[in-house]
């Protein structure tokens, strides 16, 4: 992952690794009722690193490094986003064919986080450590600007819960796969239109 946007109580984990290509990163978007008790993996705790890090423009990132700030709602389709118009082109073709299909379902998709910078990823990755204390610790969180799929362009967050849901039913459809058990909202291009989606890592630290 790269910075944890939500959780889905009682979401079941769907496989071990992936031998795919395409470690990526996660999603930052502020939730509420954070539990910084809990230990890192249950819900309150993505939440509590979701609160922390934040998907605010400042300090972590701009909307020039790919930051989406509170408050924005961005649609695959908004080009005027660098969040989403440096996406790689057969993800974010892909990702729009989706969205097109979903909405004549009554199922409206927004992007949390899209493209990052180099530099937007780190400033995540080092308030992660900040919050968890270890880079190890953080990294289940929060990859790296080197491992990061947001930093090619090559991963992508959806929201809300429902176009998650929608998406990883049907994303294999358009090429499009869940990659991390713990993030229901990451996705990459992991296989042809109609093909299988590799087997998911459990976290971005693999």
């Amino acid at each position: 992952m790269d910075a944890v946007r939500r959780t889905a109580p009682g979401r079941r984990a769907r496989g071990g690794r992936r031998t795919a290509a395409g470690a990526g990163a996660a999603a930052v978007l502020v939730l509420a009722g954070a539990c910084a008790a809990d230990p890192p993996g249950t819900g309150a705790a993505l939440r509590t690193l979701a609160a922390t890090v934040g998907a605010t423009p400042s300090p972590a990132g701009t909307a020039a490094d790919g930051a989406i700030p509170d408050g924005t709602t961005l649609s695959p389709f908004d080009d005027g986003a660098p969040a989403v118009r440096n996406l790689d082109k057969p993800l974010l073709e892909a990702l729009r064919r989706a969205a097109g299909d979903a909405r004549e379902r009554g199922v409206e998709m927004t992007v949390t986080s899209g493209w990052r910078s180099k530099a937007y990823q780190q400033r995540l990755l080092d308030r992660a450590v900040a919050r968890y204390g270890s880079v190890e610790q953080a990294r289940q969180f929060v990859n790296t600007p080197e491992k990061s799929a947001h930093v090619t362009g090559r991963a992508v967050d959806i929201g809300p819960t429902a176009a998650d849901d929608w998406l990883i039913r049907n994303g294999a459809r358009y090429g499009l796969c869940q990659v991390y058990a713990n993030e229901m909202w990451h996705f990459e291009l992991l296989t042809a239109p109609g093909g299988t989606c590799p087997a998911q890592l459990p976290d971005a630290a693999g």
